[in-house]
């Protein structure tokens, strides 16, 4: 199985790792390539993290962790796992 992030989470990745370059390039180092790290690791255990609690009728597809203060959410799908988006955790979530 394949790990494919959407533009949006791309982006999302790209602004927390500049904004933590303000304070500490080695920290923004650490956070985007940890984070990255486990979603590599979504390729052979898609379903090692919880069902997605804010996905309204949830099929089971969709899952999300947190690290670093960064939730990600993804869906597997039947031949890839799909990096839906990733937000702090300070911010309110989407209901989707």
């Amino acid at each position: 199985m394949v790990v494919v992030w959407s533009n949006s989470a791309k982006a999302e990745l790209r602004r927390a790792y500049e904004y933590i370059t303000f304070d500490s390039l080695q920290n923004a180092q650490l956070v985007r390539d940890t984070l990255i790290d486990l979603t590599i690791d979504l390729a052979e255990h898609p379903e090692k993290y919880a069902l997605d609690k804010f996905k309204k009728d949830n099929d089971g597809t969709w899952r999300a962790f947190e690290k670093y203060h960064y939730r990600v959410s993804y869906r597997i799908l039947k031949d890839q796992i799909r990096i839906v988006r990733m937000r702090h955790t300070s911010k309110s979530p989407l209901t989707y």
